[in-house]
């Protein structure tokens, strides 16, 4: 493989990961206060928490996005634990939509749309009122010129015929469970280190279509990218509080255990999702639009059966994650703490970036209050002892007070250096 083609391959992905960035961010700006409606107030049961998680994910077309909108919605106190959860079900199989764009790129030339798409963009974009709706067809431009890329380097790389590429792959035993326990850890590190789980679907449609990938080892790759995405949400909820850790590790939580029974009926699941598109797994050539096709429909299988399992048991999960991650020992309201801003790895979204700020500054308002009403209790102590500590406890909270006023205006400092919609 010459140096020109990994340069190809590696500028494709970065211009996908873009362009499926561009999209989202520009949708949650043109829509970002409905966003945050629909996810506020559409999630009253299980069922419509599902569909809103699914609508959401499929619009802004990042599972990450919503997860991390999520977080930060029980990170503010605006959602409850269980109505996360199922918010966070319907976002696993609103992202199997993107895999389905992508097939495309293996069905027909995707160029032939883009450069239409890129001139409606250029003719918005300089429209005030519709420029959000320019950046958005600029972000699906890209993804498409990406997905058209990638699919005529994998054509121009003919791994078909590379004796390297083909003896390392057939290496692997491809009816080995120690294999497909290999290609989902290289998944998961994969998904982890770039950050981009369509990313990885990417490369592994590349791969299965150029005939080197066996589909079960395809597929093995898709199982570790649905555990690796889940690192992402775990990240951004580092910094926050008790509730948003507990929704992470729940997204976690039911990745893993969808990937621990489909490996139970791996080579019978597979067997039976390839016989609904058509397609024989064993067969020696297979279509190459046919093998995307295969990808999406597992992708979409897999996450469909395991919410229809698991929805059942929202409450297990919850009593499990809560059982995990205890609550904060500490509850002394005299000690400095940001309830919630506490970590600037939740600035993915600069919308409810705002939302957060709003709230820590309304508890700083609260602190305040407090404050006040103590110096009025103060004027009114007449035993000394009484005297100095109701005075010491004033002094500490002010000094908590001027650091939550310093670490808020940090916040907002970062917040404002973000690219906000007009609205926000």
């Amino acid at each position: 493989m010459s140096i020109w083609i990994f340069f190809k391959i590696i500028g494709s992905l970065a211009l996908l990961i873009y362009g499926m960035k561009a999209m989202s961010e520009a949708l949650q700006k043109m829509a970002g206060s409905q966003l945050r409606h629909i996810l506020g107030t559409m999630t009253k049961n299980r069922f419509t928490g599902l569909l809103t998680g699914m609508f959401v994910t499929a619009s802004v077309q990042s599972s990450t996005a919503t997860t991390v909108m999520t977080v930060s919605f029980v990170n503010a106190g605006l959602l409850t634990l269980a109505q996360a959860i199922s918010v966070i079900m319907g976002a696993n199989i609103g992202t199997t939509f993107t895999a389905w764009i992508m097939t495309l790129g293996f069905s027909f030339n995707m160029a032939n749309i883009v450069y239409p798409v890129f001139f409606f963009a250029l003719l918005l974009i300089y429209r005030k009122k519709h420029r959000y709706v320019g950046d958005f067809l600029f972000g699906v431009a890209f993804m498409f010129f990406a997905i058209s890329t990638l699919g005529a380097t994998g054509k121009e790389m003919d791994l078909s015929h590379n004796q390297s590429v083909i003896s390392f792959f057939s290496s692997f035993d491809k009816d080995s469970y120690l294999t497909v326990f290999s290609f989902l850890g290289i998944g998961t590190i994969l998904t982890f280190c770039m950050q981009s789980s369509a990313a990885l679907m990417a490369i592994t449609m590349v791969l299965c279509s150029s005939g080197v990938l066996p589909i079960y080892m395809g597929i093995a790759l898709v199982l570790g990218e649905n555990i690796g995405t889940t690192i992402t949400s775990n990240i951004a909820a580092m910094g926050a509080n008790t509730q948003a850790r507990r929704a992470a590790l729940a997204h976690l939580s039911f990745n893993v255990f969808g990937v621990i029974w489909v490996l139970c009926c791996f080579y019978p699941f597979i067997d039976m999702v390839c016989g609904f598109v058509g397609v024989d797994p064993n067969a020696d050539h297979i279509n190459v639009a046919r093998l995307s096709v295969v990808l999406a429909a597992f992708h979409t299988t897999f996450n469909v059966c395991n919410t229809a399992v698991l929805i059942w048991f929202i409450p297990q999960m919850e009593k499990f994650v809560c059982t995990i991650i205890k609550p904060n020992a500490s509850k002394d309201e005299d000690d400095f703490r940001l309830r919630y801003i506490g970590g600037s790895t939740l600035m993915a979204t600069p919308e409810l970036s705002v939302l957060e700020a709003r709230k820590e500054i309304q508890s700083f308002a609260d602190r305040i209050q407090r404050m006040f009403s103590m110096v009025r209790e103060l004027l009114g102590v007449k035993n000394d002892s009484d005297f100095v500590k109701l005075f010491t406890r004033i002094e500490k909270y002010e000094g908590i007070s001027d650091n939550m006023e310093i670490e808020i205006a940090k916040y907002l400092d970062k917040v404002s250096d973000s690219h906000l919609s007009d609205e926000t």
